[in-house]
């Protein structure tokens, strides 16, 4: 376990790098990532292409650091709305109770209950590839795990003393959620919204590799893989770079999630004595 924050640092270094290489992949990228060069087709790596080049030619880390701003911006994206719509609706079922509270929970527990990538599927097969309806396929059972985190937790926090005192002297309902009850839920939420994320990316990854996120020329990390797989024989750099780099990057944030939910449970098991004056 002493080892364990080193590889949580080790982790967020790695995921870092990622992120900024990708960020930054307009400037950094040795060749233009629709580029082709037949004469250059399924080239092993090389100081020219240091991952090598796909079937049509094009430099692998090139399209590897541009296909990743779609994979991440996705799941990023995705990960934003569910957290903000699952912790508004979990706070809502904890503040409002009575029948409020049992619709929104069994409403919950239906959606919990399908599939995530069955209804992803479904929702783009019907909507059509892209972009958006990838967002939205995400998004329509990805809040749920937030609002049921989100109701727990307000839940305790709202049976503590501090909330009473607050309700007593007549501060409003938003701004008791506001400024008591939300800052309690922000460590376990952004653990939980970590995880979220990895999961994200890899369902960003299987539906553009089954043909239903991005379009070409556009490049993903999923597409690349589906792309580089008649050719995974011949030129296997082209299949394990983008898997490395899904596995990678949802190892990292899944790590880190890990940690920040462990930490987040460790404060909320603390007595009332040891909390910040922020409680009292």
């Amino acid at each position: 376990m002493r080892d364990r924050p080193v590889l949580v640092r080790a982790a967020a270094a790695l995921l870092a790098l990622i992120v900024l290489s990708v960020v930054f992949s307009p400037w950094i990228a040795p060749y233009p990532p629709a580029a082709q060069d037949l004469t250059a087709r399924l080239a092993p790596p090389s100081p020219a292409h240091w991952l090598g080049t796909d079937h049509l030619g094009r430099d692998t880390l090139s399209r590897l650091l541009d296909g990743g701003r779609f994979s991440l911006v996705t799941a990023a994206v995705a990960t934003v709305l569910t957290a903000v719509i699952g912790t508004g609706i979990g706070v809502l079922s904890a503040r409002r109770r009575g029948w409020v509270d049992e619709l929104l929970t069994r409403t919950n527990d239906v959606l919990l209950a399908l599939p995530e990538m069955v209804v992803a599927l479904f929702l783009v097969a019907v909507l059509g590839p892209g972009p958006l309806s990838l967002l939205l396929a995400l998004t329509v059972t990805g809040w749920t795990p937030f609002a049921r985190l989100a109701r727990a937790l307000a839940y305790d926090v709202s049976a503590r003393g501090f909330v009473e005192a607050a309700r007593v002297l007549g501060c409003s309902p938003s701004f008791v959620v506001l400024r008591h009850i939300l800052p309690h839920l922000s460590g376990p939420l952004l653990g939980q919204a970590a995880l979220r994320f990895g999961q994200f990316l890899i369902t960003v990854g299987a539906l553009s590799y089954l043909g239903l996120g991005v379009q070409p020329p556009q490049s993903d990390w999923g597409a690349m893989l589906a792309a580089a797989q008649p050719y995974a024989v011949r030129a296997p750099v082209t299949v394990l770079a983008p898997g490395l780099v899904v596995f990678t990057v949802a190892l990292c944030v899944t790590l880190i999630g890990q940690r920040l939910a462990h930490m987040s449970s460790t404060r909320m098991l603390l007595p009332a004595s040891s909390r910040t004056e922020h409680d009292v």
